[in-house]
């Protein structure tokens, strides 16, 4: 069933508003069997309330079984299927930042890492290098890489990220990511997946080897990986699908990129979420879906951090309040995947989901947590069915048949 065809036959327009608060990597595992996990180990009043008059259930980002990356868990999130719709982080990093994709352009998100003197990665995000240092190396190999017969552009991202785009004619985005995701082992060479993306994995091979000339006497950032090879997508837009007017709030670019090419507005520039819930108060009278993104509970669970992302959780839980405040007809809290700082990366374990509105069948949940959701009202589902829930809840889809 294509349930995105189904929404866009029942939509209907009316006042209510809708808040999707997504802590990225939300969900977590116990470091030891029966204990908490990183949500049930943090202190989160406001959220356990926000339970007790909601609903609850586990979501799946694409299926069971399988993890995802932040590009296709947020697009489910969104409800659009994720293995249709596959849009590299390449184009996501390149939208977020203001970039104009054009037709013939192969856009790459990359890293900035550390390489010993063998040429082995030693760390795959250079100590999270701040942005004030790793934006003048972007500049500088913009303007000291040069390939013929193709245009490069390098563009700073934030801390060890940055994108870059290959601009030439007969490029295409099926080459594999060259970040071997470990330690230890030197950077993979770029591999073209198919014929037609044989020169794109030329060109990409000849960025790295000039450009770790130009980073070679840099003490943290003197090598790069490359990642999300991708082009710049096709999709039907938020408004189109939902009869919505969305509005997305998100401080990392890789987000609002992501939100951008599902056409949500992008509204502000917050750097804390404390920003992103002063920019949500002034545009509240202006959509009526708000998207609002937390990235620090998925960055510490992919520092290996438990208490660290235990306090990131509670960050989280402390703005709640604030939204409330402004009167959504539906809240929901959910995250785009799990990252348990047990494995210190993205999971396949279900993530919790919590929907409160007046139209909800409480199930007698006390809190927000893995444990009660497993038993919540909405049981366990896949992501793309996340936003007709949303907007059944506000009343916004028409019964379906006589």
């Amino acid at each position: 069933m294509n349930i995105q065809a189904l929404v866009r036959q029942l939509k209907k327009k009316n006042d209510q508003k809708i808040v999707l608060l997504v802590g990225d990597g939300l969900g977590g595992l116990p470091l030891e069997p029966g204990g908490p996990t990183e949500l049930e180990a943090a202190k989160t009043p406001n959220l356990d309330r926000l339970a007790q008059r909601g609903v609850l259930g586990l979501m799946h980002p694409i299926a069971p079984g399988i993890t995802p990356g932040s590009g296709p868990g947020h697009l489910g999130l969104f409800g659009y299927e994720p293995v249709k719709h596959l849009i590299g982080r390449g184009a996501l990093e390149a939208t977020g930042i203001g970039f104009k994709l054009e037709e013939h352009d192969v856009a790459v998100r990359c890293n900035f890492c550390t390489l010993d003197s063998d040429g082995n990665i030693t760390d795959r995000r250079a100590g999270r290098i701040p942005t004030e240092q790793s934006a003048p190396l972007a500049d500088k190999l913009n303007d000291s890489v040069k390939i013929d017969g193709v245009e490069v552009i390098v563009k700073p991202v934030q801390e060890h990220r940055f994108v870059v785009i290959f601009r030439g004619e007969g490029l295409e985005a099926h080459v594999a990511d060259t970040d071997p995701q470990r330690t230890g082992v030197p950077p993979l060479p770029a591999k073209p997946e198919d014929d037609a993306s044989q020169l794109t994995a030329q060109i990409a091979d000849k960025f790295v080897e000039q450009a770790q000339t130009v980073l070679a006497d840099q003490p943290k950032a003197n090598g790069l990986t490359m990642r999300g090879f991708s082009k710049k997508p096709k999709i039907d837009t938020f408004e189109e699908v939902y009869g919505v007017r969305p509005a997305a709030i998100a401080s990392y670019p890789m987000y609002r990129g992501l939100a951008q090419l599902v056409g949500m507005e992008l509204v502000g520039n917050a750097t804390t979420i404390e920003e992103e819930i002063d920019i949500l108060e002034q545009c509240w009278n202006d959509y009526d879906f708000f998207f609002v993104h937390f990235k620090y509970t998925d960055s510490r669970g992919e520092d290996g951090d438990f208490d660290a992302k235990v306090k990131a959780t509670q960050k989280l839980d402390s703005i709640v309040p604030r939204i409330e405040a402004l009167g959504p007809n539906v809240l929901v809290v959910t995250g785009d995947h799990s990252t348990p700082a047990k494995l210190a990366s993205h999971s396949w374990h279900a993530v919790p989901v919590l929907l409160a509105s007046d139209a909800c069948r409480f199930d007698g949940s006390r809190a927000f947590s893995e444990r009660e959701c497993r038993t919540g009202e909405l049981g366990q589902f896949e992501a793309i069915y996340l936003m007709p829930l949303a907007l059944a809840h506000a009343e916004r889809l028409e019964k379906f048949g006589a």
